[in-house]
């Protein structure tokens, strides 16, 4: 048992089910830069665990009626069968073209994630782009084409690089089809649990899953995918949104480092405290919040009481 791993496992687990974003992202760059696995067994294994911690966290987001069906539905179509075309494509490239192409595709990924963290990030801070946000998507012939289109490229990339399950999903459902934080948390994470399953049973075939390795994410992973769901929609939807788009710059650079740049590891210390702090920030206005509101309204029921009678004096 090692207690490392199940303390990132953790960690990894309440971003997952909190904001839908982390898994592939953050834990397969730290099984390789960190815990030393070979960068094929690190996509496979991520893969294989991470299937069991979003199915956790998608039955936790189904219950809480945060999935949007029909449009996770029309991604997995896509999806499904690009993630297992990726993983065939994987072998291939370890034999043909090393990690060459692996660090290119992985460069412009993160290129990608960090450009829609930052424009994420400005979108929190328009509210007037609030207002055009959406509990759910009317799935048109536009719409479903465009939900298969999402699927087989985050499908892909997934097989090959074990990234973007969660990242590449959210960004698709804020920019594209527009919809509110908690539906996006929600539908990314059950979509995620059925396209992982596709993945990680390939890689399951292809012999690149360590059990024991997995195991031990697993331990810590689940409860923290169930605390992380549990949390989603209780935070507050400003707060949500700059919590994503801070895991999504942070899991552009994990994917920078991954593909070898030079870049530091100690750089995503940060992002995880910034998710802590928010949390706590988000905590601390609930509970004024609540405060506020309880005396609100005692004073309410104060002010609705009739007035006592006023006895006669007596001679």
């Amino acid at each position: 048992m090692d207690i490392a791993l199940i303390g990132f496992g953790l960690g990894v687990g309440i971003l997952v089910g909190m904001t839908g974003i982390g898994g592939g992202s953050l834990m397969t760059p730290m099984l390789i830069l960190v815990f030393g696995v070979t960068p094929v067994t690190a996509i496979g294994t991520d893969l294989a665990y991470a299937a069991v911690t979003k199915t956790v966290g998608g039955y936790k987001h189904w219950r809480q009626r945060t999935v949007d069906l029909k449009l996770s539905t029309w991604m997995a179509i896509g999806s499904v069968p690009a993630a297992v075309s990726g993983v065939y494509v994987l072998t291939l490239l370890e034999g043909w073209a090393g990690r060459e192409f692996d660090d290119l595709l992985l460069t412009i990924l993160a290129v990608a994630l960090l450009l829609t963290g930052m424009a994420t990030l400005v979108r929190a801070f328009l509210k007037s782009m609030h207002a055009r946000e959406r509990a759910t998507v009317e799935m048109d012939r536009r719409h479903k084409i465009a939900a298969v289109a999402l699927g087989v490229c985050v499908g892909f990339v997934l097989g090959v690089t074990s990234a973007g399950s969660g990242a590449l999903i959210a960004v698709g459902l804020i920019l594209g089809f527009r919809l509110i934080p908690t539906r996006v948390v929600g539908t990314d994470v059950f979509h995620a649990a059925i396209l992982l399953w596709a993945a990680g049973l390939a890689h399951i075939a292809a012999g690149n899953v360590d059990f024991g390795l997995a195991g031990n994410i697993l331990i810590g992973s689940v409860p923290g995918v169930w605390l992380g769901s549990h949390w989603s929609v209780r935070v507050e939807p400003a707060v949500l949104r700059t919590t994503l788009a801070v895991v999504l710059i942070g899991a552009g650079t994990a994917l920078l480092i991954k593909a070898g740049l030079g870049i530091p590891t100690w750089v995503l210390v940060p992002f995880p405290l910034g998710v802590v702090v928010l949390l706590i920030v988000t905590m601390v206005r609930e509970s004024r919040a609540k405060a506020a509101a309880a005396a609100a309204a005692a004073a309410r029921h104060a002010r609705a009481q009739p007035p006592k009678p006023v006895e006669e004096l007596t001679p």
